[in-house]
């Protein structure tokens, strides 16, 4: 479920309708007497704000548009979808696709058709995760969406091109939110300090303590106001009015440690952490990924930089390096912290103590220079496409060689385009696994160019 920016505008997931007022009581958490009321009361999201943008359009000229929200956790999906409601006089329902069915869906979707035919009034109708829907969920949802009956705002962590049916797509806005910066979650937390409906300026936070609840939230402007909020009540146990740093680590039950996300620190020390596996000092390795994870670092901020360490600095000479490092990604999305930090503890230990080769990257680096270079060149005919009424009659595909038809499953032809007929990009190490690759692509390669 989307921890987005205040992402709860009706009821508890699985459905919610009516005011979007109704839990923006006293009593009511933080962060929810805290969600942004207006397009402009938003943090972060510049582009969709911005005059003349597609979303402000559509609010402010009140027209019927589906939209389909893609962006991180915390980045404030659930909230638009809020302000679309609230700022347009419709009704708002939610369905989570964790909970609901296509009953649930069909249900929603007729309720809504008939307060409209008997009131006028149109509906929100609200999908957080709309990736988890079959295709015969979504597919219930496109009478709604096709005869205007509901204004579908669907959000998805998921990119939607592999997600989301295609006439879905086609028929939605999709708009594309960006992580929130640590100065947008400053921001929020400074004004829950003194808004009437926050805090109202009854509490100081210390510099420090700021900074330490900012980094925790790692980017989620909910998490940020709930952590302040549990801060502000530990502060008035002990009858002050002032939240320390030491009020808000216990608070919140984290350490705070020295390392800054946004400065020199937070570079310097994933930098340490990739040179240390670069470097295969397992130890090391870990150490700062313990500093990372301990200062609350996004742990898929973390994942990326193991991906791409996979093929940067190992390749071919372990091949099961990239396998091990996207499993722990996908694991760190489908389990989160903190258990996730043995995926994260695991993949940074196979990927120290694997053989090194740099010679993935090498590769791609020289053929993007050449391509850069205008070394182009056009496709030998005999690899154009050939299925098509007519391409044969222009040389299309005419003396190509099926590589599976000739001895070793390998044809002396030429692949490359003649400007870079005797290119050798890929140039293997004798490290690890990639020492048997070299042997072998060191053969192929004469085979193929017909070297003797």
């Amino acid at each position: 479920m989307d921890e987005g920016l205040f992402d709860a505008p009706g009821k508890p997931m699985g459905g919610g309708s009516g005011s979007l007022s109704a839990n923006t009581h006293s009593s009511a958490p933080l962060a929810v007497r805290m969600r942004p009321r207006t397009l402009d009361e938003l943090v972060g999201q510049q582009q969709l704000r911005a005059e003349g943008s597609p979303l402000r359009q559509l609010i402010e000229s009140d027209r019927s548009m589906s939209l389909l929200l893609w962006g991180p956790p915390g980045t404030g999906k659930t909230t638009i979808a809020a302000i679309l409601s609230q700022q347009t006089n419709r009704k708002f329902v939610e369905v989570s696709a964790v909970a609901a069915g296509v009953k649930e869906v069909r249900q929603a979707i007729d309720a809504a058709r008939s307060e409209l035919v008997h009131t006028g009034r149109e509906t929100v109708l609200f999908v957080d995760e709309v990736h988890r829907f079959t295709k015969a969920q979504q597919d219930a949802l496109l009478p709604g969406v096709e005869n205007r009956w509901v204004t579908l705002v669907a959000a998805t962590t998921e990119n939607p091109f592999f997600s989301v049916i295609s006439p879905l797509l086609s028929r939605s806005l999709l708009l594309r939110l960006e992580s929130l910066t640590d100065a947008d979650v400053r921001a929020v937390v400074q004004q829950a300090l003194k808004d009437e409906r926050g805090l109202q300026g009854e509490f100081a936070l210390d510099e420090d303590a700021l900074e330490h609840l900012v980094r925790l939230a790692g980017g989620d402007a909910r998490r940020s106001l709930t952590y302040l909020e549990a801060a502000a009540g530990a502060a008035a146990s002990k009858g002050s009015t002032t939240i320390d740093l030491a009020t808000a680590e216990t608070a919140v039950d984290q350490a705070a440690v020295r390392y800054d996300r946004q400065g020199d620190q937070h570079y310097d020390v994933i930098s340490a952490f990739i040179k240390s596996i670069r470097g295969s000092d397992a130890d090391a390795a870990l150490h700062y990924l313990a500093r990372m994870m301990e200062a609350g670092e996004d742990p898929r901020f973390i994942a990326r930089r193991l991906v791409i360490s996979a093929s940067e600095d190992i390749g071919l000479a372990d091949p099961t390096a990239l396998t091990t490092a996207v499993a722990a990604a996908q694991a760190v999305q489908l389990i989160g912290m903190p258990e996730a930090r043995l995926n994260l503890a695991q993949a940074t230990i196979a990927l120290a103590v694997a053989p090194k080769s740099n010679a993935v990257i090498k590769a791609i680096d020289a053929a993007s220079s050449d391509v850069r270079a205008g070394k182009i060149g056009q496709v030998p005919p005999h690899l154009r496409d050939a299925h098509y009424a007519g391409a044969k009659d222009i040389g299309h595909g005419k003396k190509y060689k099926y590589s599976h038809d000739e001895p070793f499953g390998i044809a002396e032809q030429q692949y490359a385009p003649d400007e870079i007929g005797d290119a050798a990009y890929y140039q293997p190490t004798s490290l690890g696994a990639e020492a048997t690759i070299k042997e072998r692509w060191e053969r192929v390669r004469k085979m193929i160019r017909g070297a003797r």
